[in-house]
């Protein structure tokens, strides 16, 4: 009883965080709207930028005061507030967006995602995701890109268009490579040579890494890992149940590997297919060692 009325007061205080957040942002895009001049848009840029950070540490703040997390983050030393990123992320929970953004906050710019197009219209929140120049995807379907296949590139031209914005203000880029969340029912059916992920999809990645190149200062490579709280771990943080969150950083410098053409040259996109698969093997190798070091402290 007393989990649940924590879970529903900490669900409140979330939301509250929230629905302030996207109403202050989403005055700001109301004025970059009105007032579409340069030096309006990338100064309301940065005060949205400033708001989500507040946002994040007020969740941060939230965290820590409903539960008792042993927070074991390794690298990210080297990371600069002003610069710009691509990072990549393995997708367990939606705890996944509150973690990062907290962690990362203080680390580099904040994160932008890449956002279902149906979420543009969902109340002050759209209208703040947009305010923040995050891009919205529509994910066509098989069937409707064979009805429409001059809709081949909508995805694509929305990540173009939204690192044009990019270039004004220091941007991080997010995507979770994998696509959906490897919850347990999804590893149990998907074919993946991973232990512990789904197989990453390069095709968004790479139009990503693409599309900022120019921009791009190197690729931060996240693992997360709960694995105290495996089963629920959204759950968990809202009941004051989490224990233990994993966070290790990467940083992978611009080189050979990462400058290309994706879609037109079969050379660079089979190398970049080894590249994100190295990573991922990398990933998997390293929380097999977490998973299987709390597994010997629990016996």
């Amino acid at each position: 009883m007393l989990k649940n009325i924590q879970m529903i007061m900490n669900v409140f205080l979330v939301m509250l965080n929230t629905a302030f957040t996207s109403f202050v942002v989403s005055i700001l895009a109301i004025i970059k709207f009105v007032l579409p001049f340069l030096g309006v848009k990338v100064a309301m840029s940065k005060l949205a930028n400033k708001q989500m950070w507040l946002w994040a540490t007020i969740n941060l703040w939230l965290l820590n005061v409903n539960n008792k997390i042993d927070w074991q983050i390794e690298g990210g030393e080297n990371l600069s507030k002003d610069q710009w990123y691509l990072l990549i992320s393995n997708h367990l929970s939606w705890a996944d967006i509150v973690i990062l953004s907290s962690v990362m906050k203080d680390k580099m710019p904040m994160g932008k995602f890449l956002l279902k197009h149906s979420l543009l219209y969902v109340p002050f929140v759209g209208l703040a995701c947009w305010g923040l120049d995050m891009p919205f995807m529509r994910r066509h379907s098989h069937e409707y890109l064979v009805r429409h296949p001059e809709r081949r590139n909508d995805d694509f031209d929305a990540i173009n268009k939204a690192c044009e914005k990019f270039r004004r203000v220091p941007t991080t880029m997010i995507s979770f490579a994998e696509g959906t969340r490897a919850s347990q029912e999804k590893m149990a059916t998907a074919k993946t040579p991973y232990q512990h992920l789904l197989k990453p999809k390069t095709g968004g990645v790479a139009f990503t890494l693409n599309a900022m190149n120019e921009l791009l200062n190197g690729v931060v490579d996240v693992t997360l890992a709960y694995p105290e709280n495996r089963e629920n771990p959204f759950d968990d943080l809202l009941k004051g149940r989490m224990t233990k969150v994993v966070v290790n950083i990467k940083l992978h410098e611009i080189d050979e590997n990462l400058s290309g053409d994706y879609f037109n040259d079969k050379t660079f996109k089979r190398g970049f297919h080894r590249w994100l698969n190295g990573v991922w093997q990398d990933k998997d190798d390293f929380l097999k060692g977490v998973y299987s070091s709390t597994s010997d402290e629990s016996q």
